[in-house]
């Protein structure tokens, strides 16, 4: 059986944090100690008892940090019944844009910045190529969302974007359907946006040299189809909330080495990768985002301010209305089916009583 990241952090986490005192920054330092505490003793919980066999079970709560394995694997299956109301019935296309390797000891040191430019001239160069009359001749919508880690954790910032084919003209009244096949073409795409990264950091005061062969190079978009609505979602929300590493794919901590499983981009065939704790560490915490940075954000008329054109686009496209309160309905089904779940004997089998609160354990507080 494998074992949890915040075991490696419990047991390797303490030598990294002495021997890197006052480099690391603080809200690296705020996710470490959030996951290492996560459903431990030392956050609060709740004392269930059985009042036919007296048995006792504790239940001590999560740290809720967005970079704990424990804490975001079911909040994808939130995130994806709260975006049904958006859901156009046309087919979907996905677009990543990557910083090129050039960037990336920049945008280490200055994330929020970079990151923020990231998805701001990405954002600014589709809009501009889809409002092209070759191309699709309008405002498209965008929900966007940061990535920054390879599957080994190597550094590797992206954003996704799922973008519907189509757009809203210039009158913000008129449906404009693009191909199902085709939206915008890349490499056109991949020069406008470097060309706006370049006009928005040659603005910007920052402390690491940009070389002059990132302006030279080929800058990676990418964008492919991949169906409708609903399977678009699917396909984009364990992008949401998925974290570095996930605890299945670590397999072991011995001698100070942790080993973990990856899928290789190239081939598809799953690797093993081993890797002393320090560095494990180092390589989890690069991925670990600044304090408040949003890292879903929503473009064109998916932005919040124009969401009311969504109900003239589907107008158009003949969806019902009631589609959207068919949903809100469905996810109060699913909310009232959850707060009649209980807690169950684990001897007995039945329904067990709440027994009293649990109090964080002395000497440290939550995160």
């Amino acid at each position: 059986m494998g074992i949890e990241l915040a075991e490696i952090l419990r047991q390797c986490g303490p030598a990294y944090r002495q021997k890197y005192a006052g480099h690391i920054p603080i809200h690296h330092l705020q996710a470490m100690q959030a996951i290492e505490t996560c459903r431990t003793e030392t956050l609060d919980g709740h004392v269930y008892i059985c009042p036919d066999c007296e048995q006792m079970q504790y239940s001590y709560h999560s740290c809720r940090n967005r970079h704990c394995p424990k804490c975001q694997n079911e909040n994808a299956q939130a995130w994806l019944e709260q975006q049904q109301a958006m859901l156009l019935p046309v087919p979907y296309f996905l677009l990543t844009f990557t910083l090129p390797a050039g960037l990336r000891e920049l945008s280490r040191r200055h994330p929020r910045r970079i990151y923020d430019l990231l998805f701001r001239m990405s954002a600014e160069a589709t809009q501009k190529l889809a409002r092209d009359p070759r191309f699709v001749g309008g405002q498209v919508g965008m929900v966007g969302v940061l990535h920054t880690w390879g599957r080994n954790l190597s550094y590797h910032p992206h954003v996704h974007y799922l973008v519907p084919a189509g757009g809203l003209a210039s009158d913000s009244k008129t449906w404009l359907a693009a191909r199902q096949k085709f939206l915008l073409p890349v490499k056109a795409l991949s020069r406008i946006f470097r060309a706006k990264m370049h006009q928005a950091l040659a603005k910007v005061d920052v402390d690491v040299s940009i070389p002059l062969d990132v302006w030279r190079q080929n800058w990676v978009v990418h964008c492919k189809a991949v169906g409708c609505g609903q399977l678009a979602l699917k396909y984009l929300a364990p992008y949401i909330f998925r974290v570095a590493i996930s605890n299945r794919r670590i397999l072991q901590l011995e001698d100070e080495r942790v080993t973990f499983r990856y899928r290789a981009t190239d081939t598809g065939h799953e690797r093993l990768c081993t890797l002393a704790a320090e560095e494990f560490i180092r390589r989890f915490l690069q991925h670990i985002l600044p304090k408040g940075f949003v890292k879903v954000r929503y473009y064109g008329f998916f932005s919040s301010g124009v969401r009311l054109h969504l109900a003239v686009i589907r107008q158009q496209l003949g969806q019902d209305s009631i589609f959207v309160d068919d949903v809100q309905s469905e996810q109060v089904e699913k909310t009232a089916a959850m707060l009649e779940t209980v807690h169950r004997c684990p001897v007995c089998g039945h329904p067990m009583q709440p027994g009293g609160m649990i109090l964080p354990a002395k000497g440290r507080s939550p995160p």
